[in-house]
């Protein structure tokens, strides 16, 4: 069974954020371990893609329910 933290589907908009910054102090550190570098970089990618694709849905939602209260402040005038 995949964990949160490996679980795409799984992990929250600010658990993914933190992630990057884990993987950012990592990647920049002195003593960054090289071996690791290729895969901390694809895990950042794809946790950069979980927060847009979040970002984009929470833009459509917001987007949605401003267009009804538009529509409920026409009607009601």
């Amino acid at each position: 069974m995949a964990t949160k933290k490996n679980d795409p589907t799984e992990i929250g908009y600010a658990d993914a954020v933190a992630e990057l910054e884990e993987i950012l102090i990592e990647i920049e550190s002195d003593d960054v371990d090289v071996d690791r570098l290729a895969t901390q970089v694809k895990r950042a990618a794809d946790l950069i893609e979980i927060c847009r694709g979040r970002l984009g849905a929470a833009q459509t939602e917001i987007t949605r329910i401003v267009a009804d209260l538009e529509l409920l402040d026409d009607e009601a005038t």
